[in-house]
């Protein structure tokens, strides 16, 4: 999929009943077509307005972001819960690339976030796994059980930090919480050494907090048997 993909369709406005056309990008490749970049960060690229009443709204479909220089694609699918996309006519299309990172999300908060984090040349598994283990100190600090929503917002190799922001109570405010990229460093050492299978799959992968859940109780049970056999993790 080399270049980035169109269709038009005909939009129901929700507000007058008119009907308008729409311009849908399938497909958005940032390598050909590096200025919608920025409109997909932006979200101005799926932005609609109604030619009749001027009331606007953002589209959410399907679409594939394409980085072919930084050997990444993001399939935004609204609402999707698989771990792994059963889209016989997609895998074959891209069966022959090789160490191409690429992965399902559900949501565009989602989608901006993974485009961030391999855009900074960084491991998806390992970043899922740090903001799991940030969100429960940053949990801890507000007296909640629990933080189910956070991205990372921040990254500064050189002054050694990642920072993630995280929706707190019912309100939702946004709070940010910084950590050393340490921890960062000890997430990659667990993912390298527990996720070896899902780095080999070669379709559109979900790697999400669910699947950093699956890891740390894994790490934490690794440790509790070789602690019960006097070894070391």
């Amino acid at each position: 999929m080399a270049n980035s993909g169109i269709i038009k369709k005909r939009i129901v406005c929700p507000k007058c009943n008119e009907t308008t056309e729409a311009r849908l990008f399938t497909s958005i490749n940032v390598t050909n077509f590096p200025d919608l970049r920025a409109k997909t960060m932006n979200e101005s690229l799926f932005k609609w307005k109604c030619s009749f009443c001027g009331f606007s709204a953002r589209l959410t479909y399907p679409v594939l972001y394409n980085d072919m220089k930084k050997r990444f694609m993001i399939y935004l699918i609204p609402r999707i819960d698989h771990f792994q996309l059963a889209d016989k006519a997609l895998e074959e299309e891209f069966k022959n690339l090789k160490h191409i990172n690429k992965r399902i999300v559900p949501d565009f908060n989602t989608f901006k976030e993974k485009i961030f984090i391999f855009e900074s040349g960084l491991d998806d598994m390992a970043v899922e796994l740090t903001k799991l283990a940030i969100s429960k100190i940053v949990a801890k600090k507000h007296g909640l059980k629990d933080i189910s929503e956070g991205y990372l917002s921040m990254y500064n190799s050189e002054n050694n930090t990642m920072g993630f922001t995280f929706f707190i109570g019912e309100e939702r405010k946004p709070y940010v919480q910084s950590a050393r990229l340490e921890i960062y460093g000890k997430s990659v050492s667990v993912v390298n050494e527990l996720a070896v299978k899902d780095k080999k799959l070669k379709g559109f992968i979900r790697i999400d907090r669910e699947w950093a859940e699956n890891i740390l109780y894994r790490y934490k049970r690794g440790r509790q048997v070789a602690k019960q056999n006097n070894g070391k993790w």
